[in-house]
Parts: structure tokens; sequence; C-alpha cells
């Protein structure tokens, strides 16, 4: 997820201001880790836990992506395909792979689409960052190199130690030797050592680039927890998965702010006042009931489907991933999009 945000760079390098930032760089990954350490401590605890996370993280995740599509008419009628082409294709190629290839192909499509997603997104958002900081002059190799190396490693190691359940479901693992995921793991050391380096020297000059490096520093936290230091590949995930979803909410929030906030637009006159900070609890809690509705709506089908018979909780894992792997390819688009317009 790459897209640039038009504003003067404020103080530190913050998106918007410290208040705002800090909650979403420090405070999501409190809560993600926060709630893996329950998990890991409690593990009886992660089935009401992945339910919360589920219903108020999870669909209002999913509906601030909706928030893109529709806020105007011009914009659903951009995103026509997105919204009503789109949706029926991915659930006819995921229950068909799961039916052609068994239910193992849908969990590991989306373990590791998943690693892919929350890493682009992190890195859309580090260099957010990195712009507002004005860091252009540093090196993009070792940037690139500090920033994606972490998280190769942790799919790699993930991979290595080959679990056979994933969020319940049957997966398989690429096949790789313990050798590389020990090479990367050098290379990750001195990818880290070049760039803190790098860093240091930007502060020994009187650069504030504050926001940033906490951002990167939250970025390596929670893939080294969630990939390499929680054993258990479901509750890893879950650490991550949190973190992804708290901070997608809060930025589409403030991407709708810098948008429509303080903007009249009569084709979202509505949307205009909900975006505004003032009105900020009044637009989550709206977000919230539509997640809410679809959350339910979900629930019902499964339970109308196992009420006729038929397979009942991997049909509602289907249908969860179909909304997962929607969710994927419509962020690939309008956010890049965006980014080139």
């Amino acid at each position: 997820m790459t897209i640039a945000l038009t504003a003067e760079p404020p103080v530190a390098g913050w998106l918007r201001d410290a208040h705002f930032d800090l909650n979403f760089i420090v405070g999501t990954a409190v809560l993600a880790v926060a709630t893996g350490a329950f998990v890991v401590t409690e593990p009886r605890l992660f089935a009401p836990i992945l339910l919360l996370d589920l219903w108020l993280l999870g669909q209002h995740h999913v509906v601030s992506t909706f928030t893109r599509l529709c806020f105007t008419a011009e914009d659903r009628a951009r995103y026509r395909f997105l919204l009503y082409g789109l949706p029926p294709i991915v659930l006819l190629m995921t229950f068909g792979a799961a039916w052609m290839a068994g239910f193992w192909i849908i969990g590991t499509i989306y373990f590791y689409w998943q690693w892919f997603h929350y890493t682009r997104q992190s890195w859309g958002t580090s260099q957010m960052y990195r712009r507002s900081a004005d860091l252009a002059s540093e090196s993009a190799v070792v940037t690139k190199l500090a920033f994606y190396l972490p998280p190769l490693w942790g799919i790699l190691h993930r991979s290595w130690q080959a679990p056979e359940k994933f969020l319940g479901m049957e997966f398989k693992t690429l096949p790789v030797p313990g050798l590389l995921v020990d090479g990367v793991g050098l290379c990750v050391i001195a990818a880290l050592g070049c760039w803190a380096v790098m860093r240091f020297q930007r502060w020994r000059t009187g650069e504030n680039v504050l926001a940033h490096t906490l951002y990167i520093a939250s970025h390596h936290v929670i893939f080294f927890i969630g990939y390499l230091l929680v054993e258990n590949v479901t509750f890893g995930w879950l650490v991550l998965n949190i973190w992804h979803n708290a901070q997608y909410i809060l930025f589409v929030w403030l991407f709708n702010n810098r948008q429509f906030g303080g903007k009249t637009n009569r084709m979202a006159s509505g949307w205009n006042k909900l975006c505004q900070r003032r009105n900020l609890w009044r637009y989550f809690l709206i977000c919230f009931g539509i997640a809410t509705i679809f959350h339910i709506g979900l629930r019902g089908i499964d339970f109308a489907v196992a009420s006729a018979g038929i397979v009942g909780t991997p049909v509602l894992l289907l249908l969860y991933q179909t909304v997962n792997f929607h969710h994927y390819i419509v962020d690939a688009v309008i956010w890049r999009r965006r980014a080139a317009s």
C-alpha cells in the first residue's frame, strides 16, 4: 500500500500530530503485543479474543475499505467492478479451489498472501512517514533491505517450522531448509546494523526523524514477535492481525479526514461531517454498526447452511477467506491508483 497524502511536513515527521501518531504507532503495537501475551499465557482466551478481533477490528477493517469505494457517486462509478463484479468471482474461485484441491489450499494461500499484504501495507505507511520527515536522501537500498528482510526471515522461519494447522485450517508450507533461515537471519542483522548507523548519523546532524524511527521500530517488533518469538503460528498471526487491522482503520480515517473533513462536497456531504475530527467517534460507531451487521450476516449464512445439513464451519471459513481475498485485491488497486493520481 503506497500513497501520498499532501500536507506540510509536521514537526518530528508526524502524519497528523503527536497524539494521533503515537496512538497509531505505539498504541496499536501495544494492543497487539498485549493481546498476544494474554493468549500465550492463557490459550483458552484465544477463541473469545479471536471473535472480538474479527468483530471489532476485522470486519471494521473491511468496512473501512468500502468507505474508499462508496464515499461519492464518482467513487461508486469508478469502482463499480470492484464493488459488484469482483466479489462473485472471488467467491467462485475460493470455493472452486477448495473443492478441486482440498481445503488446505485456502489456508496455504491465506497464510502467504496475508504475510505479503501486511508487509506491503506497513511499507506504504513507512513511506508516508519517510516523506513527512524528508528522508529522500537516505540510501533506498539500505532502507528496503532493512525493512523487508525481517518479515522475509519471519515467513521463512514459519515455513521451516512447517506447522500442520493454522487458524484451525489444514495448510501446507513451502519447504525451507534451516540453513536458509539462518542465512537470512544474518543478513537481517547486517541490514539493521547499517540502517541504525545511517539513522544515527541523521540524529547527529539534528534532524528530527522521531516518527519514522518509531514506526520502523514498531514494524520490526511486531513481525519479530508474530513470526519468530511466538511459537504457535496462530497466536503469532493474532499479534500481526490486530496490529494490521487497528492501523488500517486509523489510516483510512486519516485519509478520509484529509480528503473530505474540511471540504464541501455535495456528493458526500454526510461523510464530510463524519470525517471531521469532532465527529471521530460517530464515524467509528457507524462503521462498527455496519461491521456488526456484516458479521451477523456471515454467521447467519453459516447457520442456514448448517441447518440445511451441509457442512457449516468450513463454509464460514471460506466466506471469511473470500472477504479477505477480495479485500487484498481491492487494496492493491485503490491505493496504487490514489498514489498515481
